[in-house]
């Protein structure tokens, strides 16, 4: 009852995805997840770039397709290690149960950066200064809050930043931000919003076009600079301090909200299992064996890894890559 052919571990969009692909390839997997529902942060969106969809609607589906009897679903379930015994794979859960499979792929994603390692914004210390992930509450109407009269974003937060140790770009926090302002501005049409950033990164399909939609039909400003420091005022506003660099001169600006947008890293499952392994890069995400050639294979034969546990990607990224691994692992299947 416990052994299968394939044992996923994270049931998050890439974990699903590459469940349903293994499934109709009428293989037996195990799919597991350590939270009590699956989607893993899907569930903290309520529209998706570019286009506004509905993210529950792309997770009803996704849920709908891994009822598959050849899918085995459970949740609540840490796995707390992995071995690699006679060319069959391991999983041993927090509770002692222990799972077999032929091989293993690892989809445990990211974690949301804890704003509050940016002390200089004061994150948990001002109510109004909020992270991307709490403004989507606010979107959807799970939490309500008068509108307000001036809203700052602040781009990279926690992203490419040597001194919380993330180097790297999130590749996802530019487009999200223009999302943002565009139904924060349908939402409260008289709130005046302003953005600050280093550079705005708009590499993918129609994200250029988002973007100049939020200047020239909802009048969003978007100021090239970095906030050094946010400070309270008497009347229950926020200051921020900033320079600007195309105008190289320091800027004050007040506003009602502040909007802190929180960037992806390794999530600790993802460090967990990859020190474990010993596959993981200094980033703390999974090391695939070759970008270009194996990007769903590691080193150890049998382990394959998707999405967000190897690098940042979109939530479109993930879906594809999930496939291809789904893919990959059928075609190794094939050759034992």
């Amino acid at each position: 009852m416990n052994t299968f052919d394939s044992i996923i571990i994270g049931a998050g969009p890439a974990g699903l995805k590459a469940a349903d692909t293994l499934a109709n390839f009428n293989r037996k997997v195990l799919l597991i997840d350590t939270d009590a529902k699956i989607g893993g942060k899907l569930n903290l969106w309520d529209r998706l770039f570019p286009d506004f969809s509905s993210s529950q609607e792309l997770l009803n589906q996704l849920s709908k397709n891994i009822n598959n009897e050849n899918v085995t679903l459970k949740l609540n379930t840490n796995i707390i290690s992995i071995k690699n015994n006679d060319n069959h794979w391991m999983a041993t859960d927090s509770n002692g149960n222990t799972f077999y499979a032929t091989t293993m792929i690892i989809a445990t994603g990211f974690d949301v950066f804890d704003a509050h390692r940016k002390e200089e914004y004061g994150y948990g210390i001002y109510k109004n200064v909020i992270t991307s992930v709490d403004l989507e509450k606010i979107l959807s109407g799970e939490v309500s809050i008068e509108t307000p009269s001036k809203v700052a974003f602040i781009q990279c937060v926690g992203s490419r930043d040597e001194k919380v140790g993330n180097n790297f770009c999130s590749k996802n926090c530019c487009i999200c931000a223009v999302k943002q302002t565009i139904e924060l501005k349908e939402k409260f049409p008289l709130t005046d919003i302003y953005c600050f950033y280093m550079d705005l990164r708009m590499f993918g399909q129609s994200y250029e076009e988002l973007y100049r939609r939020s200047q020239q039909d909802y009048g969003v400003n978007f100021v090239r600079g970095r906030v050094s420091e946010i400070s309270p005022t008497m009347d229950n506003k926020v200051v921020l301090k900033a320079e600007d660099t195309l105008l190289s001169r320091p800027l004050k600006l007040t506003a009602d909200l502040v909007v802190l947008m929180v960037g992806m890293e390794a999530s600790k499952g993802t460090k967990i299992l990859g020190n474990q392994l010993n596959i993981n890069n200094t980033d703390g995400f999974v090391k695939s064996t070759d970008r270009y050639l194996s990007d769903s294979e590691t080193t150890l034969k049998g382990l394959f890894v998707t999405g967000t546990s190897k690098r940042q990607m979109s939530i479109p990224e993930t879906m594809n890559d999930a496939v291809n691994a789904a893919v990959i692992v059928n075609n190794f299947l094939n050759t034992l």
